[in-house]
């Protein structure tokens, strides 16, 4: 008898539940868009669109060499500021610090012959390079690096893989507040505002200025990523700096770039990477 009074109790209040789950969702709609539309992260948005192929080995040789000379540099310059600056995190003045480091930019004359090789470039373009290049552009600021790294995190402790995860967004934000201000600064206009013809879908208008392109936040984010994941993952580091050859390459072969700006960039995220790692006590 107990167990038929249970049964008969039961349906009328799973009715009841179920008339007011139709009453939530139709009053507050705005539940199930903010579950249903979360935004996707980096590994899945690279699943939704994976790499083509990319550029070849010969082809980025020459760019990867030009960005592996600035670790050196980085390396001595960085030094200073820890000799003075110990180990605290001081974003306001290492950001101060970091642009100072920077060189100022090339001459116009400089900048004519960059752009020159940039000409040059665009008159190889294929099917399968802009492809490539667009993938790189659209997935080589941030998305690229956060892969890399979660992968990583599949092997270690979770909180240590949360504390990396908060050093690669850390130093990539970094990379982007540095040269977004002194690309402000120097208003050096980008391969494609000097030439339209580089790329006639940019739309560039007569007399315009901008974007500016040095130095690249391309190459400062991608030298960030790849200088910290490299003391991360020393046995994976061939395969971020050929990953960051592929990236500033790409740079080249749009005409977003010339070479100055992507050794610029670079030499400014090697700092970033130095720093955030420094701070971070590795």
């Amino acid at each position: 008898m107990n167990v038929l009074r249970g049964i008969k109790w039961r349906y009328p209040l799973i009715a009841l539940l179920a008339v007011a789950a139709v009453a939530v969702s139709t009053l507050r709609p705005q539940l199930v868009t903010a579950v249903t539309a979360k935004k996707p992260g980096a590994t899945e948005r690279i699943k939704q669109d994976p790499p083509p192929a990319l550029f070849t080995d010969a082809e980025i040789a020459a760019i990867g060499k030009a960005a592996d000379a600035q670790r050196t540099k980085a390396d001595a310059l960085f030094a200073e500021w820890r000799r003075t600056h110990g180990t605290a995190r001081d974003d306001k003045a290492f950001s101060a610090w970091a642009a100072k480091q920077v060189p100022a930019p090339p001459s116009a004359k400089e900048r004519a012959t960059e752009l020159r090789a940039d000409q040059q470039l665009a008159k190889t373009r294929t099917a399968a390079g802009r492809k490539a290049a667009t993938w790189l552009e659209l997935h080589g600021k941030k998305d690229i690096w956060q892969v890399y790294l979660h992968d990583r995190r599949e092997l270690i402790p979770a909180a240590r893989g949360k504390a990396e995860k908060a050093e690669l967004k850390a130093a990539l934000k970094l990379a982007k507040t540095i040269s977004d201000q002194l690309a402000a600064k120097d208003r050096q206009p980008a391969p494609f505002v000097l030439d339209p013809s580089l790329r006639p879908d940019k739309h560039i208008q007569p007399g315009a200025k901008g974007p500016y392109s040095y130095p690249s936040r391309h190459a400062t984010r991608s030298a960030a990523a790849v200088t910290l994941l490299s003391v991360l993952s020393p046995h994976r580091a061939a395969d971020y700096e050929w990953m960051r050859a592929e990236v500033l390459y790409s740079r080249l072969y749009m005409a977003g770039h010339v070479t100055s700006d992507l050794t610029a960039g670079t030499l400014l995220g090697d700092l970033i990477g130095d720093y955030e790692l420094t701070v971070g006590g590795r």
